[in-house]
Protein backbone atom coordinates (compact mmCIF):
# COMPACT_ATOMS: atom_id res chain seq x y z
CA UNK A 1 0.00 0.00 0.00
CA UNK A 2 1.52 3.10 -1.14
CA UNK A 3 0.33 7.01 -0.07
CA UNK A 4 -0.01 7.52 -3.91
CA UNK A 5 -2.57 4.47 -4.34
CA UNK A 6 -4.41 5.52 -0.66
CA UNK A 7 -4.37 9.30 -1.98
CA UNK A 8 -5.95 7.92 -5.52
CA UNK A 9 -8.57 5.71 -3.74
CA UNK A 10 -9.89 8.33 -1.40
CA UNK A 11 -10.22 10.92 -4.32
CA UNK A 12 -12.14 8.51 -6.62
CA UNK A 13 -14.78 7.66 -3.91
CA UNK A 14 -15.09 11.06 -3.27
CA UNK A 15 -16.14 12.27 -6.58
CA UNK A 16 -17.72 8.50 -7.25
CA UNK A 17 -17.09 9.24 -11.09
CA UNK A 18 -13.90 7.63 -13.37
CA UNK A 19 -14.46 11.20 -15.62
CA UNK A 20 -14.62 13.69 -12.50
CA UNK A 21 -11.73 11.99 -11.39
CA UNK A 22 -9.30 11.74 -14.40
CA UNK A 23 -10.30 15.50 -14.79
CA UNK A 24 -8.60 15.91 -11.74
CA UNK A 25 -5.74 13.83 -11.47
CA UNK A 26 -5.44 15.01 -15.45
CA UNK A 27 -5.51 11.30 -16.47
CA UNK A 28 -8.07 9.69 -19.28
CA UNK A 29 -11.04 7.67 -17.91
CA UNK A 30 -9.92 4.73 -19.07
CA UNK A 31 -6.33 5.16 -16.86
CA UNK A 32 -8.35 5.56 -13.69
CA UNK A 33 -10.23 2.75 -14.40
CA UNK A 34 -7.23 0.83 -15.09
CA UNK A 35 -5.46 1.96 -11.86
CA UNK A 36 -8.34 1.12 -10.13
CA UNK A 37 -8.32 -2.77 -11.54
CA UNK A 38 -4.61 -2.75 -10.35
CA UNK A 39 -5.52 -1.88 -7.25
CA UNK A 40 -7.92 -3.91 -6.72
CA UNK A 41 -5.54 -7.13 -8.32
CA UNK A 42 -3.10 -6.39 -5.58
CA UNK A 43 -5.28 -6.10 -2.54
CA UNK A 44 -7.25 -9.30 -3.89
CA UNK A 45 -10.80 -8.05 -3.68
CA UNK A 46 -13.82 -5.55 -5.41
CA UNK A 47 -13.39 -2.36 -4.11
CA UNK A 48 -15.91 -0.23 -6.02
CA UNK A 49 -19.10 -1.56 -8.05
CA UNK A 50 -19.21 -0.03 -11.29
CA UNK A 51 -21.66 1.28 -13.79
CA UNK A 52 -22.13 3.37 -16.65
CA UNK A 53 -21.88 7.04 -15.14
CA UNK A 54 -21.09 6.31 -11.65
CA UNK A 55 -18.80 4.12 -9.03
CA UNK A 56 -20.17 3.19 -5.45
CA UNK A 57 -17.81 1.42 -2.79
CA UNK A 58 -18.72 -2.44 -1.80
CA UNK A 59 -18.68 -2.66 1.83
CA UNK A 60 -14.73 -3.71 1.52
CA UNK A 61 -13.91 -0.50 -0.29
CA UNK A 62 -16.60 1.52 2.73
CA UNK A 63 -13.21 -0.45 5.10
CA UNK A 64 -10.61 0.39 2.68
CA UNK A 65 -11.86 4.12 2.33
CA UNK A 66 -12.32 4.96 6.23
CA UNK A 67 -8.49 3.39 7.09
CA UNK A 68 -7.28 5.21 3.96
CA UNK A 69 -8.58 8.61 5.30
CA UNK A 70 -7.36 7.75 8.48
CA UNK A 71 -3.35 6.99 7.15
CA UNK A 72 -3.60 10.16 5.03
CA UNK A 73 -4.36 12.25 8.08
CA UNK A 74 -1.69 10.65 9.94
CA UNK A 75 0.63 10.99 7.59
CA UNK A 76 -0.59 14.70 6.86
CA UNK A 77 -0.02 15.18 10.83
CA UNK A 78 3.41 13.71 10.28
CA UNK A 79 4.52 16.24 7.81
CA UNK A 80 3.15 19.25 9.94
CA UNK A 81 5.18 18.24 12.83
CA UNK A 82 8.36 18.28 10.92
CA UNK A 83 7.50 20.92 9.16
CA UNK A 84 6.92 22.47 12.14
CA UNK A 85 10.11 21.33 13.75
CA UNK A 86 11.74 23.69 11.02
CA UNK A 87 10.48 26.54 12.54
CA UNK A 88 9.55 26.10 15.80
CA UNK A 89 11.99 24.44 18.64
CA UNK A 90 10.14 20.98 19.81
CA UNK A 91 11.67 17.38 20.22
CA UNK A 92 14.42 15.60 21.61
CA UNK A 93 17.26 17.57 21.06
CA UNK A 94 20.70 15.53 21.88
CA UNK A 95 24.67 17.36 22.77
CA UNK A 96 27.31 16.03 23.17
CA UNK A 97 30.73 17.96 24.69
CA UNK A 98 33.36 17.68 27.09
CA UNK A 99 33.02 17.47 30.70
CA UNK A 100 34.53 20.91 31.93
CA UNK A 101 32.47 22.71 29.47
CA UNK A 102 29.81 21.14 30.14
CA UNK A 103 29.59 21.68 33.38
CA UNK A 104 30.93 25.27 33.02
CA UNK A 105 28.53 26.41 29.66
CA UNK A 106 26.60 24.07 28.65
CA UNK A 107 24.76 22.41 31.33
CA UNK A 108 23.57 26.12 32.66
CA UNK A 109 22.63 26.92 29.04
CA UNK A 110 20.59 23.72 28.71
CA UNK A 111 18.99 24.23 31.64
CA UNK A 112 17.51 28.05 30.51
CA UNK A 113 16.78 26.66 27.55
CA UNK A 114 14.76 24.33 28.55
CA UNK A 115 12.65 26.72 30.31
CA UNK A 116 12.52 28.77 27.80
CA UNK A 117 11.67 25.88 24.96
CA UNK A 118 9.43 23.12 27.15
CA UNK A 119 8.33 21.27 23.73
CA UNK A 120 12.08 20.49 23.43
CA UNK A 121 13.68 17.66 26.14
CA UNK A 122 17.48 18.34 26.16
CA UNK A 123 20.01 15.09 26.58
CA UNK A 124 23.39 16.34 27.29
CA UNK A 125 26.30 13.67 27.43
CA UNK A 126 29.56 14.52 28.17
CA UNK A 127 33.07 12.48 27.00
CA UNK A 128 36.62 13.36 27.19
CA UNK A 129 36.34 13.06 23.70
CA UNK A 130 34.02 13.87 20.84
CA UNK A 131 31.78 11.34 19.74
CA UNK A 132 30.08 10.37 16.63
CA UNK A 133 27.51 12.39 15.85
CA UNK A 134 26.00 10.45 12.91
CA UNK A 135 26.46 7.43 13.98
CA UNK A 136 25.03 7.58 17.85
CA UNK A 137 22.68 9.99 16.84
CA UNK A 138 23.52 13.23 17.95
CA UNK A 139 22.20 16.49 16.81
CA UNK A 140 25.07 18.68 18.10
CA UNK A 141 28.31 18.32 19.31
CA UNK A 142 30.48 21.41 20.91
CA UNK A 143 34.30 21.11 20.90
CA UNK A 144 37.59 22.84 20.49
CA UNK A 145 40.09 22.71 17.68
CA UNK A 146 39.62 22.56 14.07
CA UNK A 147 36.52 21.04 13.02
CA UNK A 148 36.74 17.42 11.46
CA UNK A 149 36.81 17.27 7.44
CA UNK A 150 33.68 16.31 6.67
CA UNK A 151 30.32 16.20 5.40
CA UNK A 152 29.72 17.98 8.84
CA UNK A 153 28.52 21.22 9.03
CA UNK A 154 30.82 24.18 11.61
CA UNK A 155 30.16 27.25 12.97
CA UNK A 156 32.55 29.03 15.23
CA UNK A 157 30.99 30.04 18.74
CA UNK A 158 33.93 32.25 20.39
CA UNK A 159 37.69 32.33 19.77
CA UNK A 160 39.64 30.60 22.49
CA UNK A 161 43.50 29.53 22.73
CA UNK A 162 45.51 27.50 24.98
CA UNK A 163 48.30 28.58 26.80
CA UNK A 164 50.90 27.38 28.78
CA UNK A 165 51.03 28.46 32.64
CA UNK A 166 51.38 27.15 36.29
CA UNK A 167 50.86 28.29 39.78
CA UNK A 168 53.24 31.04 41.15
CA UNK A 169 54.79 28.90 44.15
CA UNK A 170 55.62 26.34 41.33
CA UNK A 171 57.29 29.07 39.33
CA UNK A 172 58.96 29.94 42.69
CA UNK A 173 60.15 26.85 42.98
CA UNK A 174 61.51 26.01 39.62
CA UNK A 175 62.53 28.81 37.93
CA UNK A 176 60.64 30.50 35.13
CA UNK A 177 60.81 29.04 31.71
CA UNK A 178 62.60 31.08 29.14
CA UNK A 179 62.69 28.82 26.41
CA UNK A 180 60.65 25.84 24.86
CA UNK A 181 63.50 23.94 25.80
CA UNK A 182 63.71 24.80 29.26
CA UNK A 183 60.16 22.40 29.66
CA UNK A 184 62.66 19.21 29.60
CA UNK A 185 63.38 20.44 32.52
CA UNK A 186 60.12 21.20 34.59
CA UNK A 187 57.50 19.25 35.33
CA UNK A 188 54.37 19.18 33.16
CA UNK A 189 50.84 17.46 33.58
CA UNK A 190 49.69 16.21 30.32
CA UNK A 191 46.44 14.66 28.91
CA UNK A 192 45.63 11.79 27.30
CA UNK A 193 42.61 12.88 25.54
CA UNK A 194 41.67 11.73 22.20
CA UNK A 195 43.73 10.15 20.32
CA UNK A 196 46.50 12.80 20.06
CA UNK A 197 50.21 12.19 20.74
CA UNK A 198 49.76 13.44 24.26
CA UNK A 199 53.21 14.01 25.65
CA UNK A 200 53.92 16.82 22.25
CA UNK A 201 52.76 20.04 22.95
CA UNK A 202 52.37 21.65 19.09
CA UNK A 203 51.97 25.23 18.98
CA UNK A 204 50.40 27.83 16.36
CA UNK A 205 52.55 28.13 13.39
CA UNK A 206 54.95 30.43 12.97
CA UNK A 207 57.64 31.54 10.64
CA UNK A 208 60.45 28.66 10.17
CA UNK A 209 57.31 26.01 10.75
CA UNK A 210 55.27 24.75 14.11
CA UNK A 211 56.84 24.70 16.93
CA UNK A 212 56.35 22.13 19.13
CA UNK A 213 58.41 20.32 22.62
CA UNK A 214 57.94 17.26 24.26
CA UNK A 215 56.98 17.35 27.73
CA UNK A 216 56.61 14.45 30.81
CA UNK A 217 56.34 14.77 34.08
CA UNK A 218 54.87 12.65 37.31
CA UNK A 219 50.84 13.69 36.81
CA UNK A 220 48.87 12.59 33.68
CA UNK A 221 45.40 12.03 33.33
CA UNK A 222 42.22 11.95 30.61
CA UNK A 223 40.16 14.91 33.31
CA UNK A 224 40.73 18.22 32.15
CA UNK A 225 39.60 19.40 35.54
CA UNK A 226 41.55 17.02 37.92
CA UNK A 227 44.63 18.24 35.66
CA UNK A 228 44.03 21.97 36.36
CA UNK A 229 43.40 21.53 40.32
CA UNK A 230 47.11 19.99 40.28
CA UNK A 231 48.23 22.62 38.76
CA UNK A 232 46.50 25.26 41.07
CA UNK A 233 48.18 23.02 43.96
CA UNK A 234 51.66 23.97 42.25
CA UNK A 235 52.15 20.43 40.58
CA UNK A 236 53.34 21.01 37.50
CA UNK A 237 52.99 23.86 34.23
CA UNK A 238 50.19 22.16 31.88
CA UNK A 239 48.80 23.71 28.91
CA UNK A 240 45.16 24.53 29.07
CA UNK A 241 41.85 26.62 27.41
CA UNK A 242 42.02 29.95 28.57
CA UNK A 243 38.22 29.93 29.10
CA UNK A 244 39.33 27.76 31.81
CA UNK A 245 41.99 29.75 33.03
CA UNK A 246 41.39 33.16 32.35
CA UNK A 247 39.71 34.00 36.13
CA UNK A 248 42.28 31.93 37.75
CA UNK A 249 44.99 34.10 35.84
CA UNK A 250 43.33 37.91 36.38
CA UNK A 251 43.37 36.88 40.14
CA UNK A 252 46.72 36.02 40.47
CA UNK A 253 46.37 32.25 40.91
CA UNK A 254 48.29 31.02 37.75
CA UNK A 255 50.75 33.09 35.51
CA UNK A 256 51.45 32.34 32.02
CA UNK A 257 54.17 30.72 30.74
CA UNK A 258 55.76 31.38 27.41
CA UNK A 259 52.59 33.05 26.53
CA UNK A 260 53.81 33.74 23.04
CA UNK A 261 53.19 29.86 22.37
CA UNK A 262 49.73 29.17 21.95
CA UNK A 263 47.55 27.20 20.55
CA UNK A 264 44.53 27.94 18.43
CA UNK A 265 41.42 26.01 19.77
CA UNK A 266 38.26 27.75 19.08
CA UNK A 267 35.25 27.10 20.06
CA UNK A 268 32.99 25.19 17.93
CA UNK A 269 29.51 23.55 17.27
CA UNK A 270 28.90 20.77 14.64
CA UNK A 271 26.01 19.34 13.11
CA UNK A 272 25.08 17.17 10.18
CA UNK A 273 23.69 19.56 7.63
CA UNK A 274 23.36 23.03 7.38
CA UNK A 275 20.22 22.74 4.65
CA UNK A 276 17.68 20.54 6.91
CA UNK A 277 19.22 22.60 10.06
CA UNK A 278 16.02 22.36 12.65
CA UNK A 279 15.20 24.98 14.94
CA UNK A 280 15.59 23.34 17.85
CA UNK A 281 19.83 23.22 16.77
CA UNK A 282 19.47 26.48 15.46
CA UNK A 283 18.31 28.08 18.25
CA UNK A 284 20.49 26.27 20.64
CA UNK A 285 23.21 27.53 19.09
CA UNK A 286 22.35 30.72 19.42
CA UNK A 287 21.76 31.00 23.02
CA UNK A 288 25.21 29.72 23.66
CA UNK A 289 27.19 31.80 21.02
CA UNK A 290 24.89 34.52 23.14
CA UNK A 291 26.25 33.16 26.22
CA UNK A 292 29.64 32.67 25.83
CA UNK A 293 29.70 36.25 24.38
CA UNK A 294 28.54 37.64 27.82
CA UNK A 295 31.02 35.67 29.34
CA UNK A 296 33.53 37.24 27.98
CA UNK A 297 35.84 34.69 27.76
CA UNK A 298 37.44 35.71 24.74
CA UNK A 299 40.87 36.58 24.25
CA UNK A 300 41.52 37.47 27.91
CA UNK A 301 44.87 37.56 27.50
CA UNK A 302 46.98 40.14 25.87
CA UNK A 303 50.42 38.75 24.19
CA UNK A 304 52.86 41.75 22.84
CA UNK A 305 54.33 41.15 19.59
CA UNK A 306 57.16 41.96 21.44
CA UNK A 307 57.34 38.78 23.17
CA UNK A 308 55.99 36.61 20.36
CA UNK A 309 59.27 38.34 17.92
CA UNK A 310 62.05 37.91 20.80
CA UNK A 311 60.29 34.20 21.47
CA UNK A 312 62.53 31.15 20.48
CA UNK A 313 62.44 27.84 20.32
CA UNK A 314 65.84 26.56 21.39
Amino acid sequence: MSEGDLGFFVALARRGSFVATARDLGLTPSAVSRRLARLEDRLGVRLMNRTTRRVSLTGEGETYFAKALRLLGEIEELEHSLREGQETPSGLLRINATFGFSREFIAPTAAVYARTYPQVEVQLVVSDAPMNIVEQGFDLNIRFGHPPVSNLVSRMLQRNRRFMCAAPDYLARRGVPERLADLAHHDCIVLRQENDIYDIWRFDERAGGIPSVRVGGTLSTNDGEMAREWMLAGHGVMMRSEWDIAQHVREGRLKLVLPAYCQTANIVAIYPERHHLTAKVRSFVDLLAERLRLANIAAPFQVDDADINKASDT
